[in-house]
């Protein structure tokens, strides 16, 4: 699915959080949204999904207004994982991602329905904890259960707000590595990250975030020394290595 952010602006109590946001994401990217706290990072991700009504502009999904859309049929189309502080309720693990199929049931699960999930659960390895009460689970069972849950929803798009800022490396990557493979199954997945270097090695575009305003938007190219120093405020180096570009610190500014 084809999205296209036109002119976006939204603001809480007359304060404004994004300005005059522009950008294009084609289908199956993966796009990682960087900047520091307060940029509009989470802000934008609800915007796109319709959970906060934008004041000016517009989103189109594959050229329709995403105003036009009901919250059924926009279910069917995005889905939606949000940070890893939420709460996981007490219920089974099978139970807690045929909640994603939530827009297509009428009266019960069909046939069809439970067979969805069984599927889904086998493919994110979740399958050997389908009765296991979610609450028990460790942190990165517990997200891939959030991103099973989403999948379920059959979505052509998946947006996630930080899913890995609680996560050990181990984690971070296996959840990294999983985005990646849906994105070549064709699924559009948006990605606020904290970890700009994470951001660099697995996203495909990457759209930074300052103030509310869209800073710079393409891919590795733009992770220069100058660039990461003005999003952040913060003297950096950029390493190049085998085609992937790092970011760390300056060590010559090092206490």
């Amino acid at each position: 699915m084809k999205i296209e952010l036109r002119n976006i602006e939204f603001a809480y109590d007359k304060n404004p959080v994004l300005r005059n946001i522009t950008g294009v994401i084609d289908p199956g990217e993966f796009v990682a949204l960087v900047g520091p706290n307060g940029s509009g990072k989470s802000t934008l991700i609800k915007c796109i999904n319709g959970i906060l009504r934008i004041q000016k502009g517009e989103v189109l999904l594959d050229g329709k207004n995403l105003k036009s859309y009901g919250t059924n049929r926009l279910s069917q189309k995005m889905a939606y994982v949000p940070q890893t502080e939420q709460k996981a309720v007490p219920m089974n693990v099978f139970d807690a991602v045929l909640i994603g199929r939530k827009p297509y049931i009428r009266w019960k699960p069909t046939k069809q329905d439970l067979e969805i999930t069984a599927g889904i659960l086998e493919k994110l390895n979740l399958a050997p904890v389908a009765m296991k009460d979610v609450t028990k689970l460790s942190g990165g069972q517990q997200q891939r259960v959030f991103i099973a849950r989403a999948l379920a929803q059959q979505p052509e798009v998946l947006l996630l707000d930080e899913p890995t800022a609680n996560l050990d490396l181990k984690h971070q990557v296996d959840v990294l590595k999983l985005l990646g493979s849906l994105t070549r199954q064709g699924i559009t997945v948006i990605m606020a990250m904290h970890d700009i270097n994470l951001a660099a090695m697995y996203s495909k575009k990457v759209m930074m975030m300052k103030e509310g305003r869209l800073f710079a938007s393409g891919g590795n190219e733009i992770f220069t020394a100058d660039n990461v120093e003005k999003l952040y405020d913060v003297n950096v180096e950029t390493i190049h290595k085998n085609g992937t570009v790092y970011i760390v610190p300056d060590r010559t500014q090092s206490i």
